[in-house]
């Protein structure tokens, strides 16, 4: 899978340097594993940030990166941090320009833009930054809530890439 891979520049507020740049990721960062979320109330994004924040260091072990992105203002976002002390980058994309970028998908068209219930589904993208150009490796990208990837099922697919190099 090839896709060009699009920078963003959002405010971080936990672990990392803000604003946040794919581009300023420490060399030694082979995988860049992007976590669009639904939204700030989304209880499945909640237990899956706290799970990701858990099992950090099995990422860190295969030279990957977690990077969660909100589409929610910044205090929202800085609510998630107060409450969950998140070991890695977690962004606040208020304008959804990181969202957007990376095709992140809305249930049913305008009206999930402007709704919570309808909106933002969540998505995985798994940025491969070994090579010349970065390229994304990996996507998923929900149509529901409840539609996302296992964490062991990111991690094998980050194996899987590690193996083929």
């Amino acid at each position: 899978m090839t896709q060009q891979v699009r920078d963003f520049s959002l405010p971080n507020v936990a672990v990392g340097p803000t604003p946040f740049s794919l581009s300023d990721l420490p060399a030694d960062v082979s995988f860049a594993v992007l976590f669009f979320q639904r939204d700030h109330y989304c209880t499945n994004c909640r237990k899956q940030v706290q799970q990701l924040g858990e099992r950090i260091d099995e990422f860190h072990e295969r030279d990957a990166e977690i990077i969660s992105i909100v589409p929610e203002p910044l205090g929202r976002v800085e609510a998630w941090q107060e409450s969950y002390d998140l070991p890695y980058p977690l962004l606040a994309d208020p304008n959804t320009e990181a969202g957007d970028a990376y095709d992140q998908p809305v249930r049913f068209g305008i009206l999930g833009r402007f709704s919570d219930f309808f909106g933002r589904m969540p998505e995985v993208v798994v940025v491969d930054r070994r090579g010349a150009a970065p390229e994304i490796a990996y996507v998923h990208k929900g149509s529901s809530t409840f539609d996302r990837p296992d964490i062991n099922e990111i991690l094998a697919e980050i194996d899987a890439f590690r193996t083929d190099a």
